[in-house]
Parts: structure tokens; C-alpha cells; sequence
């Protein structure tokens, strides 16, 4: 029997987890032992766990849980250089390339603890077990189509967006309250926004294009045919808003470039980059170099008269903690309640000894 001790998510704004109450039920019903760090930020009442069976611990207490706690989180872990000698699932983002990857890898190697990578949990035709694509998808159409909103509004702000601090309780409602900054900015200005969505075919681009059309847009969709020529792409800046919503595996040309976007005629002022590849070094969106946040969404890729603004938050379904929650948790338990002895397990835990050999030789 396994001890899966979820822990405290540090990430500003994120309130999603990877394990609700009733699938901690389940996996105490199986005979496992779970433990829960008490967390004021997450989408479900510490309480609900206890009455589910859990053991509620305190925040932050995972670096002293039993060597033999299965540690479950969903975002970054902590800053610190300490060796980690736990096992550990979560979204880890170190095998592309990305940085901290090296020095991530080197805590685990130093701790002898294991990396099961969330992102690469694999049934055997290579799709992904659980996935929050979908849910980056709705958010970052509801987030672009807001910030083009509110530049109708007030095209002068240097702040295109204020912070996001309300959340919502299902996508209906996210519609809802992005719906009526749309029509105020149709009002003003006499038009709803043209949106082209690559990737559009996928999880996260279906996400994407569903939200549009459920607000009353209707966007231009892309996929593999329309980008296999390679960009840069001169159709992308003629649409007010930009959602990338690709799956980068490997180097691809730029879809726009700084050049690009600094010609003449360019009618995008919004991109919505959910694939977030900040610091991938094949990122297909080189006009920016940091992630954004919820709490400033935006940043300033050009100035002028149509300025345009990149949206890169890297956790965009926490707009929407509960529902995006309980989809990618409904998927993941069946696997939780057979870890470790299933090949989705075994080709995870094989990519991270292989990357990490990579890596740090």
C-alpha cells in the first residue's frame, strides 16, 4: 500500500489540485494512507479532505513526510537547492530544455528521490492520461478576448488588463462574465475581435475554439496543414488576437518574429500564448521573454499606436480551479490507484532516469 502525501501548491494563484476529496476516498478505500497539507488557497476545504479519511498535516511539512511518501503536487516545488529523496508527481517542466532543468535534476539525483512527470504519463498510443490542455485552452481564450476588451475601452492604459483575482466556479460562468466586457467593448468601438487559434485541433486548441464560439466569436482555425509551410506566419498579425495552443516537442520556425510585428499594417494587438514556452529555447513566439501572472497579466511586446500585448500565464486553469480540477482528477485516479505497476508509471519513471542522464551525464 502506497502513502500519498499531497502538499501545498507555493505558486501564486494556484488553487487547483491534483487530488480532490472524493478520489482521496477512493484511494483509502483501496487501503492507502493519504495525507493533506492544510492550504487556504486550494479549491476544496481542508475539512472535506478529513471527512473523505485523509490526514490533514501542516502546510510545507512534506520535506520532513516518511522517506516513503509518494509526494503529489501539481506545480513547482519550493526554491531551494536541498537534495530531494522523496518520490515525487507533479508538473515539473525540466525535460525540454527549460530553465532550472538542470538544477531541478541534480536535487533529485542528489537526494536519490524519482520524478514522475505529469506531463508524461502516457497510455501505450503516446496520449496523455490527464491533461489540463482543455482547460489552458478555455482560460486563455477567455483571457485574451478580456484584454482586447478592456483596450477598447481604455486604449490608452499602459495596463491593458487590471489583475485577475476573481475566480470562477465552472466555464459557464467564466462566459458569462467575459461576455459582458465584450459587448461594452463592441459598444464602443463597433466590432467584436478577429481570433486565429493554432494548434486548434488538439485539447487545448478545442478548449479555445468552444470558448470563442460560446461568447460569439468565431475564429480562424489552424492546425498542422495550415503551419506545415513554417512561419513566420504574415496571416496571424492580420487578426486582432493570437491564442497559441500547440504542443512543442521539438524546434519549429518562429510562427512571429520581433521584425514581424514591428512593420507596417499589423492589426494584432493581443497574443494569448497558452503553450507558454517562456523559456523553452525553441519557443515559437520570440517577442517575449518572461511569463506573466494573474495578478499582471500582461506584458508590453511593442509600443506605438496599435501596441501589442503578450499574455503568458503558465497556470491559466486556476481561473477556474474547481472544474479544471475535477477533470484532470477523474482521469488521473484510475492511474494513482494501480502507481507503480503499470507501464504509464514505468515509461514515466524510465524518462526521468533517461533525462536526467542527459542532463547531468
Amino acid at each position: 500500500m502506497q502513502h500519498f502525501w499531497l502538499r501545498h501548491e507555493v505558486k501564486e494563484g494556484e488553487g487547483r489540485s491534483p487530488l480532490l476529496p472524493t478520489h482521496a476516498a477512493a484511494l483509502i478505500q483501496k487501503g492507502h494512507k493519504v495525507s493533506v497539507e492544510r492550504s487556504a488557497t486550494r479549491c476544496v476545504a481542508d475539512a472535506l479532505y478529513e471527512e473523505a479519511g485523509a490526514q490533514l498535516v501542516e502546510t510545507g511539512s512534506w520535506v520532513n513526510a516518511p522517506k516513503d511518501a509518494v509526494i503529489l503536487g501539481l506545480k513547482e516545488l519550493p526554491e531551494s537547492n536541498d537534495a530531494l529523496v522523496h518520490n515525487h508527481i507533479f508538473f515539473a517542466h525540466c525535460f525540454k530544455g527549460q530553465g532550472g532543468s538542470a538544477e531541478l535534476l541534480n536535487r533529485f539525483k542528489s537526494g536519490g528521490g524519482t520524478l514522475w512527470d505529469l506531463e508524461f504519463l502516457t497510455l501505450d498510443n503516446g496520449r496523455r492520461v490527464a491533461a489540463f490542455g482543455r482547460a489552458a485552452g478555455i482560460a486563455g481564450m477567455a483571457v485574451g478576448l478580456l484584454v482586447w476588451a478592456y483596450k477598447q475601452l481604455d486604449p490608452l492604459s499602459v495596463s491593458p488588463c487590471p489583475p485577475l483575482v476573481e475566480r470562477f466556479q465552472n466555464y459557464d460562468e467564466l462566459a458569462t462574465y467575459v461576455k459582458q466586457f465584450l459587448d461594452k467593448a463592441k459598444e464602443k468601438s463597433g466590432k467584436l475581435p478577429t481570433v486565429i487559434v493554432i494548434g486548434a485541433l488538439g485539447r487545448c486548441g478545442g478548449g479555445s475554439v468552444d470558448f470563442a464560439e460560446k461568447v460569439g466569436i468565431t475564429p480562424t482555425k489552424w492546425d498542422l496543414d495550415e503551419t506545415k509551410k513554417g512561419g513566420p506566419f504574415p496571416e496571424i498579425l492580420q487578426h486582432d488576437i493570437f491564442v497559441n495552443c500547440i504542443y512543442l516537442m521539438t524546434k519549429i520556425p518562429p510562427f512571429v518574429t520581433s521584425e514581424g510585428i514591428a512593420g507596417p499594417g499589423r492589426v494584432l494587438s493581443v497574443i494569448a500564448d497558452v503553450s507558454c514556452d517562456t523559456s523553452n529555447p525553441n519557443n515559437p513566439i520570440p517577442v517575449y521573454n518572461q511569463t506573466t501572472t494573474f495578478l499582471k497579466p500582461t506584458l508590453r511586446a511593442t509600443q506605438g499606436d496599435n501596441p501589442l500585448d503578450v499574455i503568458a500565464i503558465d497556470h491559466l486553469p486556476s481561473l477556474v480551479p474547481a472544474e479544471s480540477s475535477k477533470e484532470f482528477d477523474d482521469a488521473l485516479i484510475e492511474h494513482l490507484l494501480a502507481y507503480p505497476n503499470t507501464p504509464v508509471w514505468t515509461r514515466a519513471k524510465d524518462l526521468f532516469h533517461q533525462k536526467t542522464k542527459e542532463v547531468l551525464g
